[in-house]
């Protein structure tokens, strides 16, 4: 007869190991889920360093809440909540900054700039990671998780209109830095 060790067959056995403290269940979710964890605290922080305190601290809510997991989804789509909204969490109370990048604006154009569907995908990551902080994290919600601008508005306490702003605005600049690697 096979013996198994269950919490390491999937993730649903590791989820309920690491509930009874199994420190090797968390560390096979951990070294399983890092580093698809750690691409979007970069790709919202801009920041390596910043990148893996927010890392850590996705972690540290994933730990504390895991009991809160329902299974009603996908496990990776609940740490990629829990990933995002510590992200946002930061640059909200960093409101300072977060002010500065984000503005009322009330005419909007309808045509925004498209990007090169060509490009190569680690190009436009590192470009993204380069964007002023209120583009990035509106570009991110909208292009990357794909929350609507009503969405956007109610998670950063901004109206539709700026996230609308922010988002084509964030094109612009993508595409006006595209342009210049291309000359």
């Amino acid at each position: 007869m096979k013996e198994t060790n269950l919490h390491t067959d999937t993730d649903s056995h590791r989820i309920q190991a690491c509930l009874k403290g199994d420190a090797q269940a968390q560390s096979e979710l951990y070294h399983r889920y890092a580093a698809k964890l750690y691409a979007i605290c970069l790709r919202y922080m801009g920041e390596p360093d910043t990148a893996r305190d927010m890392l850590q601290d996705t972690w540290i809510k994933v730990f504390t809440k895991l009991g809160e997991f329902k299974a009603q989804g996908s496990f990776e789509g609940w740490l990629r909540r829990i990933a995002v909204t510590t992200c946002l969490d930061s640059i909200k109370s960093d409101r300072m900054r977060f002010s500065t990048d984000i503005e009322e604006h009330s005419s909007l154009q309808d045509d925004a700039p498209s990007l090169d569907s060509k490009m190569d995908a680690g190009k436009l990551l590192k470009l993204i990671e380069q964007l002023p902080v209120g583009y990035r994290v509106v570009f991110n919600l909208f292009a990357i998780e794909g929350y609507g601008h009503s969405e956007i508005a109610a998670l950063l306490s901004i109206s539709e209109n700026t996230s609308k702003s922010q988002l084509f605005k964030a094109r612009k600049w993508l595409q006006e830095r595209l342009i210049d690697e291309k000359k």
